[in-house]
């Protein structure tokens, strides 16, 4: 297989974008990818959309032409596909582009992902969240992403001595984060009293435990290396590419204070790149409650099971630190556009093997990793990147 480099990044403000459609943040993203790509688009051989849920949002269907459509392209005709796997449905799409260039059989691909959540009223979101679970033995039963996510803290709280106090210094270093990100949501420092008095969503989780609603879009252009530099002075190459499954429902599973599939995925990836957890630097990772950023780094190997909520009060992932993690501010900070966010993680980390990341620059990054997952641990997709 060939080695897969990306070329252009590009991506827009995370946050409630009343005046701009899909279509409009979509085109944002993607156009501001193919100019750092330094490419025309009709070279684009190419397009793969990250969406969860724009039918139920939106009431459009049909993203992949619609995205080709109002990009310019359709006159090309080119293959565009929407790619779905609830939250990790942006490093899904990433994947497949990755496999199509390494493949050979596209030379130039834009992956891409977008979500208009704010369209609807705050009483459908958690309804339309909750479809990246399994909805005959859980939405049905009355629970949601939050209450899932209340339980699985509530037992690695009883199993390892986790505090209340440790689970929300996940949320305190995002926000610390995010107010270094000009893209995010939010972009404000809050103190740990503020997170613990918020108001209660499921038990122990509080508002400031929770991702927010979010709009946004964001792109990259991916080639083979061969030809990415004779584009681009830093391509940055995708070294590991890997993704993994588990069950639905949270209760067949042995266990719910580990994702299994985080596991398998970041087994394969750390394989395939050569790597092991203690090598990379920067990580951006699902953290749409606080305590999955607990769960994800301990299953990432970055730290033994139980230890991930003293590890991140202690400051063992803030920026420059045994681990940087969610540099962007993660998904409680910079946002949450399901269908976006895998590929926004990659942004992040590109921009930061630049040496771009401004503010929130992790000294000598050589590379990273993402993790995007899909519902309670059902799907999670894992890459790694590195300088070339």
């Amino acid at each position: 297989m060939r080695e897969v480099a990306v070329i252009g990044v590009g991506d827009t403000k995370f946050g409630e974008l009343w005046e701009y459609s899909l279509r409009d943040i979509g085109m944002q993203a993607g156009l501001t990818a193919v100019g750092d790509a330094n490419i025309a688009g009709e070279q684009l051989d190419a397009l793969y959309i990250g969406n969860m849920a724009a039918g139920s949002l939106i009431d459009q269907e049909h993203l992949g032409a619609m995205v080709a459509d109002y990009s310019g392209l359709a006159q090309l005709h080119l293959p565009a596909v929407r790619i779905e796997a609830a939250g990790a449905s942006g490093g899904m799409a990433l994947r497949q582009g990755y496999m199509a260039v390494a493949s050979g059989m596209h030379d130039f691909v834009m992956v891409a992902g977008a979500e208009k959540m704010t369209d609807v009223g705050d009483d459908e979101i958690p309804r339309i969240q909750m479809a990246g679970g399994d909805q005959q033995w859980e939405g049905l039963t009355g629970a949601t992403m939050a209450s899932l996510h209340a339980m699985i803290a509530r037992r690695h709280m009883h199993e390892f001595g986790t505090t209340r106090e440790q689970i929300a210094s996940v949320a305190v270093k995002n926000h610390r984060n995010g107010a270094l990100n000009p893209m995010a949501q939010f972009q404000k420092a809050v103190d740990i009293d503020v997170v613990l008095n918020a108001t209660k969503v499921a038990d122990p989780l509080g508002v400031f435990d929770c991702a927010p609603v979010s709009d946004g879009a964001a792109a990259m252009i991916l080639a083979p290396l061969e030809i990415a530099k004779k584009y681009s002075e830093d391509p940055v190459v995708i070294a590991a590419s890997a993704a993994a499954t588990d069950t639905l429902a949270l209760h067949h599973r042995s266990s719910i204070t580990r994702f299994d599939s985080v596991k398998v995925a970041a087994s394969k990836a750390y394989r395939y790149a050569g790597l092991s957890p203690k090598e990379i630097k920067i990580a951006e990772i699902n953290d749409s409650y606080t305590i999955s950023e607990i769960l994800n780094i301990e299953d990432l190997g970055f730290f033994d099971k139980g230890k991930g909520g003293a590890a991140t009060m202690e400051g063992m992932t803030e920026i420059n630190g045994v681990v940087s993690v969610n540099t962007s501010g993660g998904l409680k900070s910079r946002g949450d556009p399901m269908g976006a966010t895998g590929i926004a993680q990659a942004v992040e980390i590109v921009r930061q093997l630049r040496g771009k990341g401004e503010k929130r620059q992790v000294s000598n990054a050589e590379c990273g990793l993402t993790l995007n997952v899909g519902g309670t641990g059902a799907t999670s997709v894992v890459h790694i990147l590195r300088r070339v």
